[in-house]
């Protein structure tokens, strides 16, 4: 009787550490430009503005197949970026107007011409409620995963 009270500790310390390891590996994509700004000022870590078409677009589900879901990429996002998700659906999935106006307007701002497209910023409210963007750099998908992408990514928002 010990020893199965004992294994069923042990059993349910290991699965509460599972838990509380998967959740700190796991990023959050915000949606709302002006959270990520105010977190961004708050963190003081430039924005990345992911510019998908998420279930339409195979190029975006390679990018976030290949590198956004691993291990690496999300350690990664933790201490270096904001992320943002900038997301132009197929009709069929519902979004919110305010969400397409507002990706509709960084897709103008940024000329956006394909997809996947990660735009590296520092953004600034201004008096006048509009947003000025600084911009480090930008890329779209690139091979050999997650340790290519980062590397390629921290060379521009912290050049030497």
């Amino acid at each position: 009787m010990k020893t199965i009270a004992f294994l069923s500790i042990i059993f349910l310390t290991s699965l509460s550490s599972f838990a509380q390891k998967s959740a700190k590996e796991d990023v959050v994509w915000h949606t709302d430009l002006n959270k990520a700004i105010e977190l961004s000022k708050k963190e003081n870590k430039p924005l990345m503005l992911f510019f998908t078409g998420s279930d339409w677009c195979g190029w975006c589900k390679k990018l976030q197949k290949e590198v956004f879901t691993q291990a690496e990429f999300k350690k990664w996002a933790q201490d270096n970026v904001i992320l943002v998700e900038v997301d132009f659906p197929s009709a069929s999935v519902q979004q919110a107007e305010e969400l397409k106006v507002q990706n509709r307007m960084l897709q103008q701002q940024f000329a956006v011409r394909g997809y996947p497209t990660c735009f590296f910023v520092k953004a600034d409210k201004l008096k006048d409620g509009k947003i000025n963007y600084t911009q480090f750099g930008q890329q779209g998908y690139i091979a050999g995963g997650p340790v290519n992408w980062i590397n390629s990514a921290t060379a521009l928002i912290k050049p030497n």
